[in-house]
């Protein structure tokens, strides 16, 4: 398991994100599901969770500062982290965080950020309620808001097409589309799909296919956690998301096919060599997000050829 104290500095690092910037939710929604990876699966080799607390400590020393400049604001991120004031009692209702997202989850907004990082407060308020303070939830709730009127996410078309736009400049590719989603489960059986044929194609934006992943995993929480209709209402935000995607280029030959990963991430093999990991491009936070958020793609997805083939193509999100 994960240490519980990387939840705790998770969520205060999330709650204290709007005051730098939405993005900088990046850093304490790594550390909460880093954490919430080690409960969906307990029961790995111990060097596991020990490499992810080695990516956490990382995170917390600041070594993934692109999410905002720390001397604009005048706050470093391991300032973030540092407590909130003592005597505050738990228990506080998460309600009001989905209140917010309600505001924006209708559409997608910069790679359903404002999904992913809702759903894993609510999680962590409704799993710990001892968490759930009056200031943690009032800026996790501002957090939230942030994302409102936000475009969709940057994209990449290639150097001979543009470059990178805004995602509302891209044209679908009707050969590419998707069907509406019929369920919460069905979308996350599509996601499933999408990584078994395409994750190792290198598009570029739209939070690549990480965002893909945990969007999905966003909306999963928040059907688990009592919010079956608010995550409902995000299925066609999260289509969209995919119709977006698969309408990229495959831009591998301008600048670089995706290695894939020598082992895989459930092993201690993989975090044996943790030292030649790649951390530019904000692998540092996504490797951990993404696997959280796969993790919880498999609860849903139980056929087993199918799961081994997708932890196998999860591999070049791994490297």
């Amino acid at each position: 398991m994960i240490q519980y104290k990387y939840l705790e500095l998770g969520v205060t690092g999330m709650a204290r994100a709007y005051r730098t910037g939405p993005f900088s939710g990046h850093l304490g929604a790594a550390l909460v599901a880093g954490y919430g990876f080690g409960e969906e699966l307990p029961t790995l080799p111990d060097g596991v969770y020990r490499g992810i607390e080695g990516e956490l400590d990382r995170i917390l020393r600041g070594e993934e500062s692109i999410w905002y400049d720390a001397e604009k604001v005048g706050i470093a991120v391991p300032e973030l982290f540092a407590p909130f004031p003592a005597g505050q009692p738990g228990g506080v209702d998460p309600a009001p965080i989905a209140k917010a997202l309600e505001e924006n989850i209708d559409a997608l907004h910069q790679s359903g950020h404002n999904v992913i990082f809702a759903a894993l407060a609510i999680r962590a308020f409704k799993d710990h309620p001892q968490l759930a303070t009056r200031d943690r939830l009032s800026g996790l709730v501002k957090l939230i808001r942030g994302f409102n009127g936000t475009i969709p996410g940057k994209a990449y078309l290639g150097q001979d097409r543009g470059g990178w736009v805004n995602g509302d400049q891209i044209e679908l590719n009707k050969a590419m589309d998707v069907e509406p989603y019929e369920s919460v489960e069905a979308m996350v059986r599509r996601t499933v799909d999408e990584v078994i044929a395409s994750a190792h194609i290198r598009r570029r934006g739209l939070g690549s296919m990480w965002h893909i992943i945990n969007h999905a995993a966003g909306l999963l929480d928040l059907a688990t956690y009592g919010y079956r209709e608010l995550a409902r209402k995000g299925l066609a935000a999260h289509r969209d998301h995919l119709r977006l995607w698969r309408s990229l280029p495959d831009v591998g030959d301008e600048v670089g096919r995706l290695p894939k990963a020598a082992y895989d991430p459930r092993s201690e093999y993989f975090w044996s060599q943790q030292e030649t990991f790649k951390r530019d491009d904000a692998r540092l936070t996504h490797r951990i997000k993404t696997l959280y958020g796969f993790s919880r793609l498999m609860t849903v997805e139980t056929d087993k050829s199918r799961q081994e083939r997708a932890w196998d193509q999860l591999r070049y999100l791994m490297a």
